[in-house]
């Protein structure tokens, strides 16, 4: 035969079920067997402790670590990046990485190395490169070739956007660009 909830229990039900109605506004404490509305946690000594301060500083860090991870995956204007693919290579230490660079008309890549080689096939447009301090134009459908560590920029010299893929033959775990001072 099954046994009748107690009254005490039929009147925690009906509490949980009026919780639940108030979009849980509340939660059961099975230690002090009974109903704690959120509005008291700051009140109880095992509850969160939830204060204005405490939700502030909770929301600057939030926001803060947001607004970093922005910044440090944020595209340069004038460019955009696409990672196609990243693998690691038959040589212990090395990884291919293959991107596709897209350069609004106008646009100036700042002077950079790699930590590998380069290979660039142009895609669209018509793009100026300054390789180890010499000049070369080319344009949609020519390769080029930037040894590793040489300091190179890159220029959009056309009216409409500038398009390459760029291999990247490289050593694992460093910085695939790093920009000269």
């Amino acid at each position: 035969m099954l046994e009748q909830p107690s009254l005490p229990r039929r009147g925690l039900l009906a509490a949980l079920a009026r919780a639940y109605n108030k979009h849980q506004r509340a939660y059961y404490d099975p230690q002090r067997q009974r109903l704690i509305e959120l509005r008291d946690l700051s009140r109880t000594r095992k509850g969160l402790h939830m204060t204005p301060t405490r939700i502030m500083a909770a929301a600057v860090v939030i926001v803060g670590t947001g607004l970093a991870l922005q910044a440090a995956s944020a595209q340069q204007p004038g460019t955009k990046r696409t990672d196609l693919q990243r693998h690691d290579l038959s040589v212990p230490g090395r990884e291919v990485v293959q991107v596709r660079v897209d350069f609004d008309p106008g646009y100036v890549a700042p002077m950079h190395t790699h930590p590998g080689e380069e290979i660039i096939y142009v895609i669209e447009g018509t793009l100026e490169y300054e390789i180890g301090g010499k000049p070369v134009t080319v344009k949609a459908g020519d390769v080029l070739f930037v040894p590793a560590g040489t300091p190179h920029t890159a220029k959009n010299v056309g009216s409409t956007n500038g398009a390459e893929l760029a291999t990247y033959i490289v050593e694992k775990g460093k910085p695939l660009l790093t920009p000269v001072k």
